[in-house]
């Protein structure tokens, strides 16, 4: 650095250059975690997506084929397990019927308190854990207090909503830890799908994360229910996670034909 400013032209500042990225970048570093941190920050960028999400629904008309939300095909299953796709379900607390309990599972990572704050503007409780492993014999602790907290969310009626697919596993295929939980609670696993015509795709994203956008058409899509009998054994529980991973990858691509058709 010193000698690029040496080699300037007299009555001109020397560049910034590399130096001046490292400043900036040590600089976020120290500003980033207490912004992390702020609860005031969390509530302000909480509050701008729930408006978004909002906007999206608003100027996304459905189109025809889409399943009814309110009493449509699921209300005589009742309560049930609600299994999307991670990437594929950032506008579901927009579109879940009001009035209706559900509580959600979220991870216990320090990105996913946006989550549950985002769950709770829509009037969704959050439980904190981890259900998508692929062994139900070795889930953590935090996991299996999670699995049991919604189980009683279903005994006491309310619907529970699980991400189907394992955190940075392989996407679009559903872990055991959503099939365990209808073992152990008899109630059936709903495959839902939702869909816009206007999208953004995070293609780094290790699950091409879906960014909605406004002003488009909208698809929802009910899949095949997965029940899911209290005495299956472990070949059983792997037929009912690959007949879990058909039915939402069916409805997905349905969501998406839907909306990617025709005007």
């Amino acid at each position: 650095m010193h000698h690029d400013a040496a080699k300037a032209p007299a009555g001109e500042a020397a560049p910034a250059g590399r130096g001046g990225s490292r400043a900036t970048k040590a600089f976020w570093r120290r500003v980033r975690e207490p912004l992390a941190q702020s609860r005031i920050v969390k509530n302000v960028i909480v509050g701008l997506l729930a408006q978004f999400v909002r906007l999206v629904r608003l100027t996304n008309r459905t189109v025809e084929g889409s399943a009814k939300v309110a009493g449509g095909a699921y209300a005589h299953l009742e309560p049930g397990i609600i299994a999307l796709w991670h990437g594929q379900h950032l506008l579901t607390p927009a579109y879940y019927p009001k009035g209706r309990p559900l509580v959600a599972m979220v991870s216990r990572s320090a990105d996913a308190e946006l989550n549950a704050l985002m769950l709770e503007r829509f009037g969704i409780e959050a439980v904190r854990g981890s259900g998508g492993r692929d062994s139900t014999r070795h889930l953590d602790k935090g996991g299996a207090k999670a699995l049991i907290a919604l189980k009683k969310s279903l005994t006491a009626g309310k619907n529970v909503a699980m991400i189907a697919d394992i955190p940075h596993g392989t996407p679009r295929d559903a872990g055991l830890g959503i099939v365990l939980l209808a073992r152990l609670s008899g109630r059936p696993i709903m495959p839902a799908a939702i869909a816009t015509s206007r999208r953004k795709v995070l293609e780094k994203s290790w699950d091409k994360t879906t960014i909605n956008l406004p002003f488009g058409r909208c698809a929802i899509v009910l899949g095949t229910p997965v029940q899911v009998p209290a005495n299956a054994d472990d070949a059983e529980m792997e037929r009912k996670r690959q007949e879990l991973t058909a039915s939402l990858n069916a409805a997905t691509a349905e969501a998406y034909r839907l909306v990617d058709g025709p005007k």
